[in-house]
């Protein structure tokens, strides 16, 4: 069951912002997500993908009736995998 903190406007503008800007820097500098010029493992950019798909469900305001899909597009995992996303690419930015 999804906290009532997670039902705030503020909440859904959260990870509505976390998707669009790491989506946006994911394709601006594509770049970003490499370390040593070798690209991410293809299981780890799912993940990151995962986390943005269920970011954008939940910015919208979109709640699954299914438990499972609440749980899989709903901010208890769409936040860890976009602090994931946006560590990794300031982190290959930066080296």
């Amino acid at each position: 069951m999804t906290s009532i903190l997670f039902k705030h406007r503020w909440g859904r503008w959260v990870s509505l912002a976390a998707a669009a800007s790491l989506a946006l820097a994911i394709t601006a500098y594509p770049r970003g997500l490499m370390h040593g010029g070798v690209a991410l493992d293809h299981g780890l950019l799912s993940l990151l993908m995962w986390g943005m798909s269920a970011g954008f469900v939940h910015g919208v305001g979109f709640d699954p009736d299914n438990r499972w899909l609440r749980l899989l597009l709903g901010p208890l995992a769409a936040w860890p995998l976009l602090l994931l996303g946006w560590v990794l690419f300031i982190r290959n930015y930066l080296a």
